[in-house]
């Protein structure tokens, strides 16, 4: 079966090609079984997330709190970047690399959302709520066949992706340089409206996600690719809700 690619470069068309296979397996990737890698790995996402929160909100000043849990936003993103490369380029040992990966972002994640829920209350609440609301809707539309993922959407989705990483990528230059005051970063209406773009851009992806999960179920990949779908999965879940919380961030500062 030809597997469709997707603009998440985790999801490659090499990772779920059938053929890079040689070797016969007795027990094969299922849906059922990705779903519940994907719920474990979310709930060890959680468990990293809480360790930090309650840190930060445990100490006795937002100072004291950032202190704490500036070390775990470092060690949470660059271990967690290490342990995505780790699981991209040795997929067999997703189902021990993709619940390091998910433990790390969650540390990340978990201090990064308390900075954000210092200054502006209730926006994590919020973003919870938004992005597995948009994961439900485009779940829906994909299991019903209203969104139909074609060659145009996916070329489309892929073209958007790569734009966003670029800008990124050039964003980052910049502050090299002291310069980060750019349009992506402000919270006028050019800059929400883009914010708003990317959000979009990231749920987008959810959809491709959907579709390789299902289709690499069909082709009966080997049982570690269970754990290696559910990383992918993970991996665009947790950008979209950074995006929400940005965008989200830009609204509640113009108050």
């Amino acid at each position: 079966m030809n597997i469709a690619r997707s603009s998440n470069p985790v999801l490659s068309k090499t990772a779920f090609n059938s053929r890079s296979y040689t070797t016969t397996y007795t027990e094969t990737m299922t849906l059922n079984g990705t779903i519940n890698k994907s719920v474990a790995m979310l709930l060890l996402v959680i468990v990293g997330a809480l360790y930090t929160w309650n840190m930060f909100f445990g100490a006795a000043n937002t100072e004291a709190g950032s202190a704490l849990v500036s070390k775990w936003i470092a060690i949470g993103a660059i271990g967690g970047f290490i342990a995505a490369l780790v699981t991209i380029f040795k997929r067999n040992w997703a189902y021990i690399t993709a619940p390091i990966y998910a433990v790390l972002e969650g540390l990340f994640l978990g201090a990064v959302s308390a900075f954000f829920e210092a200054s502006y209350p209730g926006i994590v609440m919020q973003a919870i709520a938004l992005t597995f609301g948009t994961m439900l809707i485009l779940l829906l539309g994909y299991r019903t066949g209203v969104i139909k993922v074609t060659q145009k959407f996916r070329a489309g989705v892929m073209a958007a992706t790569g734009a966003v990483a670029l800008v990124y990528i050039i964003s980052i230059i910049f502050s090299f340089f002291g310069v980060d005051n750019l349009i992506i970063h402000s919270n006028g209406i050019l800059g929400i409206g883009i914010s708003l773009v990317i959000v979009g851009i990231a749920a987008l992806n959810l959809v491709l996600d959907f579709d390789f999960i299902a289709k690499g179920s069909e082709a009966g990949l080997p049982k570690h690719m269970e754990w290696y779908a559910a990383f992918g999965l993970m991996v665009t879940l947790i950008w979209l809700y950074i995006e929400l919380l940005i965008l989200l961030s830009k609204f509640a500062s113009r108050d």
